[in-house]
């Protein structure tokens, strides 16, 4: 049953962009903007709280997977795991494949489970320190280091793929699986943009240190982990095993120490990743509250009128949703969270297959996530040295990126798969 009017759900997310711009913390200006929205749309103070926490509650079993999450990306990050695949990688193509090399480092770290800001702040450091013997320019090199962390995060058991996953009902590991081909279209986009952009804008001076050799795990060592996450996540969707996530992913971490023998700062690197886990455990709840406001909202049902009105097909909801909501919310996992908990039974209704779905609302998120009310934008413009201008310029090649993982994810799940 409708309780709020459109106007006030759109008058609600349009107000948290506001506050976000306005520098207020971003679950504060979700909740804040859920708040207005309902009192906007037409329901009574207390009406529109039980709704914001209704919301709220939704979002807690992803909250927990998060969170749960945290162990493996601590141990992966602080052990300095992430760091030696990615020098790998970089060490194993060279500087003749330098490009490639940035974009496939940051790929990997993203889908073994690094957040997608923290694969960027991971990954910049090393990618500048190439692109400056490669004289690459700093945007050539951000666009492949972002690009590569957003076609990773397809395949990642990240908060956007566990909130999606949980929005349409279907395994984790089958969300990570099927958004493989949207990932590689995702890289080589990613890599034609880049070399266009080698020569365009300011290049690469970094002032050196003395060389502080960090003692790394070997490699062998730190890729056990993610295997065996991977692995645990596919035998249990194939052999209907039940075991969820939240079991999945410390057992990983714990390998990952064992392999590393770091077992004994293994409680450490709890705490680290619980740190890192919080702020985007936090923020889908914040998320939720507006997500719960949209939900009693009749703006679904507007969408789809318009789309009817237009004479594009219904399939197409999925993607439309997704891009939108990912510019909303300026975040791929506020994103995920008001797509999946808000369209999820209305794209459902029109026959798309929960996966097909799923992939069409992932990748539609990441079209235009990066946007300057969003902390994304923000942390890889401080990753390269760049001002907001400089930054600016570059979300259009963004856009591209993350609009080719999306047509190719609407095309094969929404039409030829569907």
């Amino acid at each position: 049953m409708v309780e709020i009017s459109t106007f006030g759900a759109i008058f609600g997310l349009a107000f948290a962009v506001f506050l976000i711009f306005k520098k207020l913390n971003p679950v504060y200006s979700m909740i804040g903007g859920a708040l207005v929205g309902g009192l906007a749309g037409g329901a009574s103070l207390t009406k529109t709280v039980d709704i914001l926490i209704g919301g709220a509650e939704s979002i807690v079993p992803a909250v927990v997977r998060v969170l749960c999450a945290g162990i493996f990306a601590g141990v992966i990050i602080e052990t300095g795991a992430a760091n030696k695949i990615a020098d790998r990688i970089i060490k194993r193509l060279g500087e003749d494949f330098a490009m490639l090399a940035i974009i496939l480092s940051a790929m990997i770290i993203c889908a073994v489970g690094v957040l997608l800001p923290v694969s960027v702040i991971t990954i910049a450091p090393i990618a500048l320190v190439l692109g400056e013997k490669a004289n690459f320019s700093k945007a050539s090199v951000l666009i492949a280091v972002l690009g590569g962390a957003k076609s990773g995060n397809m395949l990642s058991p990240n908060p956007n793929t566990i909130a999606i996953a949980d929005g349409f009902k279907v395994d984790l590991s089958m969300v990570m699986i099927h958004g493989l081909l949207p990932a590689i279209s995702g890289v080589i986009a990613t890599y034609f943009i880049a070399k266009i952009l080698i020569k365009k804008g300011d290049k690469i001076v970094l002032k050196h240190k003395k060389n502080e050799e960090k003692l790394l795990p070997s490699f062998r060592a730190s890729i056990l982990g993610p295997v065996v996450v991977v692995g645990l996540l596919v035998l249990s969707s194939v052999l209907k095993l039940g075991l969820d996530s939240m079991l999945i992913l410390p057992i990983g971490g714990f390998i990952s120490a064992l392999a590393m023998k770091r077992t004994n700062k293994f409680l450490d690197y709890c705490t680290e990743g619980l740190n890192k886990m919080t702020g985007p455990a936090i923020l889908l709840l914040g998320t939720g509250t507006l997500a719960g406001v949209i939900s009693k909202s009749a703006l679904s049902a507007s969408i789809i009128g318009v789309l009817n009105n237009l004479g594009i097909p219904g399939i197409f909801l999925a993607s439309i949703a997704g891009i939108l909501m990912g510019g909303a919310s300026a975040s791929v996992t506020g994103g995920s969270v008001i797509t999946s908990t808000v369209f999820s039974k209305p794209i459902l209704a029109l026959g798309v297959k929960p996966i097909a779905a799923a992939e069409m609302v992932h990748t539609g998120v990441s079209v235009i996530d990066d946007l300057p009310h969003g902390n994304l934008f923000h942390i890889s413009a401080q990753s390269v040295d760049y001002d907001i201008a400089e930054r600016m310029k570059l979300i259009p090649y963004e856009l591209l990126i993350g609009l080719t993982m999306n047509i190719v994810a609407t095309i094969l799940y929404g039409f030829v798969l569907n």
